[in-house]
């Protein structure tokens, strides 16, 4: 045999191919993001719990909670031990949250963070997990980052019609564009799908729950299309003028407000009415949101009133005017009963108390204050203003407008309450101790 005609090839090189990517979290130990989370304190941490699965492991393995609440045991009371079980720990974690929430919106220092969102006007926002859903009059949404105010993705609207409203969930986006419901993949700028051929009364507002989008219409009817199946499903009658604002609830309940200061209660399960509520000043409502764990309803209206019912027994707790103006926008954080913001045309963040309807708070910005917020993650100039919390009796309308410009839309998230504006700029509201 000739060893010296052999067909092997040449030796395999040992040299390592340099391949340079970003470093994630995943690749880090449990160890070193047990260290990083021990220099939190216990309200960020109880934020980094709610991330994922993977960081909520870490910390309950870690003991890294049980030895902060044993730290501030004399907040939980002195029957607080360390070996608590960790469902009764999660309890005294949530009161403790919620608490700080409360006590920083009533009564804590304020930071504004600011920075232009769109070139045209924001009309809506949504808020989950830390992430913000905006859009207006352009053609784009966009989803931010609202601890890092950076934007981390685009969905380009279709040449269709306006967006009129939207929600989104941890995979994908939902909207209402002109007459037509558009579904995005969160990882997708361009719509996967878009609703065709069947024509309606223009759609003022819109509701999703998996797997149906519920469209509020001018006729006063509610239309329900079906996303898996992709077709318009059924329809629902509500009201006999406008339908202005949607929310469904937990059992199926589709909560609509309209025209005339009526709420209409209809069983999406069985598309029948199951109620009727009517406010005081039978103003045009605008807006509504519901709190699941309570079962409370909170309504504003054109005139400037709120109001709040009991859903489980049909009935209005409070109605007060809280502004001289339209308000546009009513919103709490997610399963908490303790701070209401209202936002409206006059410019003016209120907190109200979900409880009696009393005004707890009311804040503007000082225009006077202004400071470069550097942040490595932002596209664009992020500044830093002071809130102001005004005086009861304060003539807001002696207020300059450019320390209240008008609310279009808001969310409220732990110790923060994000507003946008006609002027497409975003603001983080920040409230400390």
């Amino acid at each position: 045999m000739d060893l010296g005609t052999s067909t092997a090839g040449p030796p395999p090189s040992n040299k390592r191919r340099n391949v340079f990517s970003p470093t994630k979290i995943q690749a880090l130990s449990d160890d070193i993001i047990c260290a990083v989370f021990s220099f939190l304190d216990l309200v960020h941490l109880i934020r980094c719990t709610a991330v994922c699965k993977s960081w909520r492991q870490v910390i309950d393995k870690s003991k890294l909670l049980q030895t902060l609440c044993y730290k501030q045991r004399g907040i939980f009371g002195g029957d607080f031990d360390i070996s608590t079980p960790s469902e009764g720990i999660w309890r005294r974690l949530q009161a403790l949250a919620i608490s700080q929430h409360q006590s920083s919106l009533r009564a804590g220092s304020v930071d504004i963070y600011q920075w232009r969102g769109h070139s045209d006007g924001i009309d809506k926002c949504k808020m989950k997990v830390g992430l913000l859903l905006t859009g207006g009059s352009g053609k784009v949404m966009r989803l931010w980052s609202v601890e890092r105010y950076k934007c981390l993705a685009e969905y380009d609207l279709p040449h269709t019609g306006s967006l009129i409203d939207f929600d989104f969930d941890e995979s994908k986006v939902v909207g209402l564009v002109g007459s037509n419901i558009c579904l995005w993949r969160r990882k997708e700028k361009k719509n996967i799908f878009s609703s065709q051929g069947v024509q309606f009364p223009r759609g003022s507002c819109m509701c999703y729950v998996d797997p149906e989008a519920i469209v509020g219409c001018e006729d006063g009817r509610a239309r329900v299309f079906d996303m898996y199946g992709r077709k318009w499903a059924r329809i629902i009658k509500m009201h006999d003028g406008p339908i202005t604002c949607l929310s469904l609830n937990d059992d199926h309940l589709l909560i609509g407000g309209s025209s005339f200061g009526r709420i209409s209660l209809s069983d999406l399960s069985s598309d029948q009415q199951v109620g009727t509520l009517k406010t005081n000043d039978s103003a045009d409502l605008s807006t509504l949101c519901y709190n699941s764990s309570s079962n409370i309803l909170f309504v504003g209206s054109r005139a400037g009133r709120a109001s709040s019912w009991d859903l489980r027994m049909m009935k209005r707790l409070w109605e007060v005017r809280v502004s001289p103006n339209v308000l546009t926008s009513i919103q709490h954080m997610r399963d908490d009963t303790s701070i209401l913001a209202i936002g409206g045309i006059d410019g003016v963040l209120r907190l109200v108390d979900p409880q009696k309807g009393d005004i707890l708070s009311s804040c503007i910005m000082d225009e006077s204050s202004r400071k470069l917020y550097r942040s490595q993650n932002h596209q664009s100039k992020v500044t830093r203003k002071k809130g102001i919390r005004v005086l009861e009796d304060t003539r807001i309308d002696l207020m300059p407008r450019t320390s209240r410009p008008s609310i279009n839309c808001l969310a409220v998230g732990m110790q923060k309450v994000v507003t946008t504006h006609a002027d497409g700029y975003i603001r983080v509201w920040r409230f400390g101790k």
